[in-house]
């Protein structure tokens, strides 16, 4: 499998391209796309639109902003795509859901197996516990731009799946009791902290704590390799981390 690898000078890119040089599994980096590439920087690109050879598939870990070229040019040479980004604008996204009505789009804001797994954990639990007050505390490095982080947003909206009626509310300030169908997110930002989420549900008389903490950027880099894996073959719609773990789930 030939990879497109779209963003390749970034913190995920360097760490894909380290791992596609030792990759056993047949996995080649076709090319590496990034616009603050050097001129003849390790042979990568500055654009898309330069590379017309063969490919198998894309990898998108560059930037949200880059969502219009990069549907454009995986349409047009009908390659599928895994797209890693976050922070999408509803316009953006709208135009990767355009896409995948034409090409096979896996698009996570965490390409974790272990993220999808604390997603669904989340779920059962809310939808187990009575009338449950769910809180969601992530940490990042103090680098990160999202706020709260596209993972968050993975486990809010899972959760949300058993509670309809609530609301996402983003940190917590001033005077007034909790509200009785909020999803607070808390977002903190410090230090060099690859990521770290917990979903802290309550009931009142008991509380489930379910926690991810990622060691490593070496993780998400074998989930984009897994999710590329997962698109060979399959038609045009738009996939997820949910996808790969639901048969466990008996769905």
């Amino acid at each position: 499998m030939d990879v497109i690898l779209n963003g390749a000078c970034g913190r995920m890119g360097v760490v894909i391209r380290e791992k596609l040089a030792s990759e056993p599994r047949g996995i080649r980096l076709a090319v590496g796309v990034d616009p603050t590439a050097n001129e003849g920087e390790n042979g990568i690109l500055r654009s898309l639109s330069e590379y017309s050879g063969y490919a198998d598939v894309i990898i998108d870990f560059s930037n949200h902003k880059s969502a219009y070229e990069l549907m454009e040019y995986a349409v047009s040479r009908g390659l599928p795509c895994v797209v890693a980004t976050t922070g999408h604008t509803d316009e953006e996204r709208a135009a990767i859901e355009r896409a995948a009505e034409k090409i096979p789009v896996f698009m996570s804001a965490n390409m974790s197996l272990g993220v999808a797994v604390t997603a669904r954990l989340a779920k059962l639990a809310a939808s187990l516990l009575p009338e449950p007050e769910v809180e969601i505390v992530e940490t990042h490095h103090d680098k990160k731009l999202d706020a709260p982080s596209g993972t968050a947003l993975i486990l809010a909206r899972s959760v949300k799946e058993s509670l309809p009626e609530a609301e996402f509310v983003c940190g917590r300030s001033g005077h007034g009791a909790r509200t009785k169908n909020e999803i607070g997110i808390h977002s903190l930002r410090i230090g060099g902290v690859v990521g770290e989420h917990e979903v802290i549900i309550s009931s009142g008389d008991e509380m489930i704590s379910i926690k991810h903490t990622a060691a490593s950027r070496s993780l998400f880099a074998d989930g984009a390799l897994a999710a590329a894996e997962f698109l060979m073959g399959k038609p045009a719609g738009l996939y997820d981390m949910n996808d790969v773990v639901k048969d466990a789930f008996g769905d």
